[in-house]
């Protein structure tokens, strides 16, 4: 781009006081200097060479993000390399991130020259040959693999928004992700990257750019909800010389993979938000925390910093406008608690990551002590938009409460997982059963789990709630940064609290006793419903469940109240929701000894069916406590007194006969 911009105006270009102005303003086809005309034509042309609208030769475009890396979207490059040079085509072919129908990936895209942009979902090496002539040579499509119609809709990317899994999403934090490469600044800038932060320092105090974001609605995306604007005007009204803004990617939720997805996708649209945010707040350095466990999107961060300070958007005097600003990328080492915010700033200054109590709050008194402003990867993201197509565009989308969209990550026992943003408002039955397809094998639907292992664990009944901060917490769930975990009819509610439970235990700092002793007690309450009955004790142990039962929402409540930071705070909410929509099956547990989902072994039997048992010894070679019994070609049997519940016998079996109750 620059070297462009030198043939096409070395005059401006070289124009200290219009150097910078220039060059932004012309790529993003705003307000341009006195050669508007002939660079307006040449810059739209120039434009559509990077978006690839016009081109001389096939464009492919693979999907790169870690879940079509995972699927095997490098294999898949390399033999469509292959198949190119032996076919003798010339091709151009484009790493781009994640569009977010991971279910479905490998993911390729094929434009012809004056063609439209054909989607490919499940490419596999072995179809490559098959793709490469029906498309690229014949001109045609394969329908067997094809994404949805390949009707245009858009400039940007057609064949897509057809598909059920995009039909009811809103493209505002993932509008490039998958669409453009997102190691190339030259395609942002194309694409309209930058101009927030053009605009912001050529037009707009501090003081305006923090109104607008107060007058978007925009909300926190990392849990909490707090109003963005509102967080970003008192950390504006500190009187310091040093004030810092930090991105929480510290991602550590099971099952979310958002900021994650984003980093890998589109890191442009992080860095603009996080620049347009120092600028508001007056900040000269950005720190983006980010786990170590994404070395692609650490990866791709760090050059995209390299090729921002090189085109001179990010450090001394950026676009002429005496705004300095510099961004350093610091590696979570995967603790949970560090993506609360006082514990990830302690992690930043070299100690142990820990919570402390607030106030001071890191807006008066953050980093290193100084005015501190901590967001997350999604709440920057939408930053540049807003600034772009102002704080009434964005409130226009969602509800009065809840306004934009929101990012989730779609995982568990569902047809369609993947990243979805949608509108605020949306149902949670519209999200599982129009977006993600509903329940795989024609299961039945259980429950979701939304809002990460602090979240809550929702059942049918409550499938018509809509997707809103305030709601969720009325029907005990919570936003949380973007985890929804699908359950069907398969999973036991008692061994989820379980696993949660000991999650939560495992990633609690230890610093304060509520969280400490009082997630280890509830964990051995949760643990002792599904134990095997001792024949000596029946009744004292039957006793002692029953007690542990009435205890553990008192339990969860002192921890809810007196825990020091959030983690503790919403630690209760999985076992809470639990006993709020599945207490008959916390019940069945207790005192019928029985797992309706067949999950939990020790409440388990099991039996050998003699008319399907061929007598192999197979299950009795592979018990490890000995306790299947018989002759060699007849029907054996278990002890059920030495049986301990492995399931051993169940993998092992060929002939379908054993069986559990």
């Amino acid at each position: 781009m620059k070297n462009f911009m030198e043939k096409c105006c070395s005059e401006c270009w070289h124009t200290p006081e219009n150097q910078c102005q220039y060059f932004v303003q012309c790529c993003t086809e705003g307000p341009l200097c006195h050669h508007s005309d002939e660079c307006t034509a040449k810059i739209k042309e120039y434009n559509a060479q990077l978006l690839f609208k016009k081109h001389d030769e096939p464009v492919i475009f693979i999907g790169a993000g870690t879940c079509g890396l995972a699927a095997g979207a490098a294999k898949v490059e390399e033999t469509i390399k292959t198949e190119l040079a032996k076919h003798n085509i010339n091709a151009t072919i484009i790493r781009t991130g994640c569009i977010g129908y991971c279910a479905r990936e490998p993911i390729v895209d094929i434009k012809l020259p004056n063609g439209e942009r054909i989607a490919y979902c499940e490419v596999t090496p072995k179809l490559v040959p098959k793709l490469v002539q029906t498309t690229i040579i014949d001109g045609g499509v394969l329908e067997s693999n094809l994404l949805g119609s390949h009707e245009r809709k858009s400039e940007i990317c057609s064949s897509l928004y057809d598909n059920p899994f995009f039909a009811l999403q809103k493209k505002i934090v993932l509008e490039n992700c998958g669409i453009i490469n997102p190691d190339s600044i030259d395609a942002y800038i194309a694409n309209g990257g930058f101009r927030g932060i053009n605009k912001a320092l050529k037009l707009m105090t501090n003081e305006e750019v923090v109104k607008e974001i107060l007058d978007s609605g925009l909300r926190g995306r990392g849990g909490a909800g707090f109003p963005t604007g509102k967080k970003w005007e008192l950390a504006m009204k500190q009187k310091s010389d040093t004030k810092y803004i930090i991105c929480n990617a510290d991602e550590g939720d099971p099952g979310a993979f958002m900021d994650r997805s984003v980093l890998e996708s589109d890191p442009y649209k992080l860095i603009e938000g996080m620049m347009i945010a120092g600028y508001a707040i007056g900040a000269n350095f950005g720190y983006i925390y980010c786990r170590a466990e994404y070395p692609l999107a650490i990866s791709r961060l760090t050059h995209c910093i390299e090729e921002c300070e090189k085109y001179g958007i990010l450090g001394e005097n950026i676009l002429n406008s005496g705004f300095n600003f510099r961004l350093k990328i610091k590696k979570g080492a995967g603790a949970f608690v560090c993506g609360e915010e006082t514990a990830l700033i302690a992690s930043i200054e070299g100690k142990r990551g820990m919570p402390k109590p607030r106030p001071p709050f890191p807006v008066v008194a953050g980093l290193w002590g100084k005015p501190t402003v901590i967001n997350n990867v999604e709440t920057l993201a939408n930053i540049s938009s807003i600034i772009n197509k102002g704080a009434e565009w964005f409130a226009s989308v969602g509800t009065d409460r809840s306004r934009g969209t929101k990012v989730f990550a779609l995982s568990g026992k569902i047809v369609n997982t993947g990243l979805v943003e949608i509108p605020m408002g949306i149902t949670l039955e519209d999200v599982v059963f129009k977006i993600g397809g509903g329940i795989p094998f024609n299961k039945k639907f259980k429950a979701v789990q939304i809002g990460g292992p602090s979240g809550g664990c929702l059942p049918m009944s409550v499938i018509q709630t809509p997707v809103e901060y305030e709601t969720l917490k009325e029907v005990g769930a919570m936003m949380g940064s973007g985890g929804f975990v699908v359950m069907d009819e398969d999973t036991c509610m008692v061994d989820i609290a379980r696993f949660f439970l000991n999650f939560i235990k495992d990633e609690s700092c230890g610093k304060c006793v509520p969280c400490r002793e009082g997630t280890k007690r509830m964990l051995e309450i949760i643990e002792r419903i599904p134990v095997a009955y001792d024949d000596k004790n029946d009744k004292t142990d039957q006793l002692n469940r029953f007690k542990g039962i009435i205890g553990l929402k008192r339990l969860a409540e002192v921890i809810k109240d007196t825990s020091l930071c959030g983690l503790g705070q919403s630690a209760p909410n999985p076992v809470l929701s639990g006993l709020k929509y599945f207490k008959d099956e916390y019940e069945e547990h207790l005192f019928d000894r029985h797992c309706r989902a067949g999950v939990c072994k020790e409440l388990l039997t099991f039996s050998i069916d003699n008319t399907l048992c061929t007598g192999c010894g197979l299950c009795k070679k592979k018990c490890p406590n000995e306790a299947i019994v018989g002759q060699k070609g007849e029907g054996h049997f278990i002890l059920q007194d030495k049986c301990i519940q492995c399931g051993m016998c169940l993998e092992t079996c060929r002939f379908c006969a054993i069986n559990v109750n």
